[in-house]
């Protein structure tokens, strides 16, 4: 590679291991081989020459979701493009049995960082490597802390107020969850607030059909027209079962979600959302991780807002409900799931 490059071997060894002073012109070199070769850091080898083994350990309480697969499959690559190797440990246990696993783990020998997800009651000063911990998700990793936070509920209740919207009803999700505990009693207490009108809770779990059920069980004469759904799952079936009573979304309901799943970009009507930016607290986690193994100064936080609101075609003014007296076969939007 240094023959190619036209350097020394001194010079690619302090571009890999990404030593400050180098030209950009050397730079630029080194990376058009390294490009041409499609070349990889040999990790055993440098383990062998430098005392390290390249590997970062990502520690779970429990078997990730899909959601949470995607994001570690962010993070793999983000590690890999700094010449590390993230491995999944899942490590079962209440938060004192996990913080002794992970002490296990980082006098192993066999990482050189650990990054836990959840929090331990670890004294970092016992650890032989850098361990870095979030607080965003709980031992069963459910979503806590500004993961679960709520607040926005207050704003999605307002943005349909202002289209008009006086009658809600929430389709929650499962109570042992503090996410879908917060977006209910944000709800609850939203519209008491703003002296709305709620028709009810459904209890959900997460799923479309639990969407599906909940609207198909309100009256053929009710008030409604705004319906907030613990998720876009829910929300996907609440829309499934309006379609299949007559009721057009938005026309005559109007339907918002949370998570900014994919499906919901593309279904049709296209799902009002909530989108909240798990990869760009991951991503400051891991970056931290890597600046402390590599004994750097850790990179500054610039966290924008954990949950944004996005509003799509699931979501229109208030009807006056007239179009909903007869379930008939009116058709507007046919959802694709």
């Amino acid at each position: 590679m240094a023959r190619r490059a036209g350097v020394s071997h001194q010079t690619v060894s302090r571009y890999f291991t990404r030593i400050e002073g180098l030209k950009p012109a050397t730079r630029q070199k080194i990376e058009a081989v390294v490009s041409e070769l499609n070349y990889r850091p040999n990790l055993v080898a440098r383990s062998m020459r430098a005392k390290r083994t390249g590997r970062l350990a990502m520690v779970l309480p429990s078997m990730p979701n899909q959601m949470q697969s995607g994001l570690l499959a962010m993070l793999a690559t983000i590690v890999e493009a700094e010449g590390y190797r993230l491995e999944v440990v899942t490590i079962v246990g209440d938060a004192p049995t996990r913080a002794d696993r992970v002490l296990e783990l980082a006098t192993s020998g066999g990482f050189e960082g650990i990054l836990s997800l959840s929090p331990l009651p670890l004294d970092p000063a016992r650890s032989p490597v850098p361990v870095v911990t979030t607080a965003d998700y709980d031992d069963r990793m459910q979503s806590q802390g500004d993961l679960a936070d709520a607040s926005v509920v207050r704003e999605i209740i307002e943005h349909l107020a202002a289209l008009g919207h006086q009658d809600f009803f929430h389709i929650a999700g499962p109570q042992t969850h503090t996410a879908a505990q917060n977006r209910r009693v944000v709800y609850e207490r939203t519209i008491e607030e703003l002296g709305l009108r709620s028709h009810g809770v459904a209890d959900g779990d997460w799923t479309g059909r639990s969407g599906y059920d909940a609207l198909q069980a309100l009256p053929a004469a009710t008030a409604v027209t705004a319906v907030v759904a613990v998720n876009d799952r829910a929300a996907l079936g609440a829309i499934r079962a309006a379609f299949e009573r007559g009721w057009r979304v938005p026309d005559d309901i109007s339907v918002f979600g949370w998570d900014d799943f994919d499906m919901g970009r593309y279904s049709t009507p296209t799902i009002s959302t909530v989108a909240v930016d798990r990869e760009g607290r991951a991503r400051v986690a891991i970056q931290r991780l890597i600046a402390a193994v590599r004994g750097e100064e850790p990179p500054e936080i610039h966290h924008g807002p954990t949950n944004r609101i996005i509003i799509r075609e699931s979501v229109g003014p208030a009807s006056n409900g007239s179009s909903r007296a007869v379930e008939a076969g009116r058709r507007s939007f046919i959802p694709v799931c």
